[in-house]
């Protein structure tokens, strides 16, 4: 496997895997037209300090997740999706995009990281908190943080807090 930077280039890969999981798997009402970032990853997330992560097998997208900087100190996770079949501790993906992601977002001088999600999504949460991230309520988001219509659950993860 291998997981590098991707943009504009990969965009129907990127488009498919996301839309696949999002409807097909999880009947998620959320449609392409919601996500206008996906037809312009470069601007979106690159332009702010962020970035956007690809998995690869076999030269196949088989995972993403992506950072929005929406300030100086803070990143927004977005687009964590696996592919089902590469799911779980056998591939270890979702686990190496997430800590590709932190280690960029220290190394850019990053404080928090933050996410929304769904309660559905009841294995991804379960995740995050394995991986140190606490839930919080919605009011305590940082007012620039950049609310997903269908997110119901917030996350955060404190960067290099011993520092």
């Amino acid at each position: 496997m291998e997981i590098k930077l991707i943009q504009n280039e990969y965009e129907t890969q990127i488009v498919d895997l996301i839309l696949n999981i999002q409807q097909k798997e999880f009947n998620v009402p959320i449609t392409l037209e919601d996500q206008p970032d996906l037809l312009n990853i470069k601007n979106f997330y690159f332009e702010s300090g962020g970035c956007f992560l690809g998995a690869f097998i076999d030269n196949k997208l088989v995972g993403t997740i992506a950072l929005v900087k929406f300030n100086e100190e803070a990143g927004a996770i977005r687009k964590m999706f696996v592919r089902k079949e590469f799911r779980g501790k056998e591939f270890n993906i979702a686990q190496q995009l997430l800590e590709q992601l932190i280690k960029y977002s220290e190394e850019n001088g990053l404080k928090n990281l933050y996410l929304g999600t769904v309660t559905i999504l009841q294995a991804a949460l379960r995740f995050y908190e394995r991986n140190h991230f606490i839930t919080i309520p919605k009011e305590a988001l940082p007012a620039d943080f950049p609310i997903m219509r269908p997110d119901n659950v917030f996350c955060q993860l404190e960067l290099n807090p011993t520092k």
